[in-house]
Formats: structure tokens, C-alpha cells, sequence
């Protein structure tokens, strides 16, 4: 499937990003990945604060792609536009962040103490990556919102 097909689902809805708004976004995120280096965090937390700065991430990727995910399900598609947007070689990160939500919404509603300091070093780590190949995707399709 494609955005434009996920829209007519009614999945996401148009969207026409500003420049502040990419800014303050990535500022969040700038924010989160520096948050989770913080003295006393627990790995649940410092999972969760990866999480976010993932979610918003791939919000700036669906955002400069033209769309916002609806309410519902809203995590999820944002999540699952990474391939749609970045190409088919990121369906694995689809996956793993999609697992990643799951875990969160676990240790955040349900099961504290879930997550391993292994586990939030991954995301941790993987947010970094991520951030700089959305910065490098920016640049080269959407020079005015970079």
C-alpha cells in the first residue's frame, strides 16, 4: 500500500508541515536523546523517552510527506509509514518499532521493570541512527523544511 492509498482508508488525513513545526519536532527529539542519559532513569524510562524521540521521528517523516496519522491507531501508522516513506529496506524497523510500542504500552500501563538496560541501549542507539537519516532524507527531499 501506498499514503495516498492509506488516506483514502481513512488512516491519515493531509497534512502541510512548517518549518517550525519540523524544527520544534527535532528539537524534541534533540531533547529526548539527551534526557535519556539523565543519573537515576530507570531503563522503562529511558525506553520510553527513546520511544518517543522514535515516534517523533517518523511523525516528522509522515508530516513532510504530507499526511498526519488519525486518532486512532495513530502510533502505529506513523510507525508503519517508515517503509512507505524511507523505502521497503526499513519494514524491519517498522517491525522492531512496532514491537518497541508494544513493550512500552506493557511497562508503562501494566508490567513495571520490563525493559532490560540492554533493550533501552538499543533504541537508544537506534534513535540516533535513525535521526540522522531523517535529517539526510529532509535535506534531499524537502531542502525548504530542513
Amino acid at each position: 500500500m501506498s499514503l495516498d492509498e492509506w488516506a483514502k482508508n481513512g488512516w491519515l488525513r493531509p497534512h502541510k508541515p512548517s518549518k517550525e513545526e519540523i524544527t520544534n519536532l527535532f528539537e524534541i527529539v534533540d531533547r529526548d536523546l539527551a534526557d535519556v542519559s539523565a543519573k537515576g532513569l530507570s531503563d522503562d524510562w529511558k525506553f520510553g523517552i527513546a520511544y518517543n524521540a522514535a515516534l517523533k521521528l517518523c511523525t516528522i517523516l509522515l508530516h513532510c510527506s504530507g499526511y498526519r496519522a488519525e486518532k486512532n491507531l495513530a502510533h502505529y501508522r506513523t510507525l508503519q509509514a517508515l517503509p512507505l516513506i524511507l523505502g521497503k529496506e526499513h519494514e524491519s524497523n517498522a517491525d522492531y518499532l512496532d514491537a518497541c510500542r508494544k513493550k512500552r504500552n506493557e511497562t508503562e500501563y501494566d508490567l513495571p521493570g520490563n525493559i532490560s538496560a540492554n533493550e533501552a541501549k538499543e533504541l537508544i542507539e537506534f534513535c540516533s541512527e535513525l535521526k540522522q537519516e531523517v535529517r539526510a532524507w529532509l535535506k534531499k527531499n524537502h531542502k525548504n523544511l530542513a
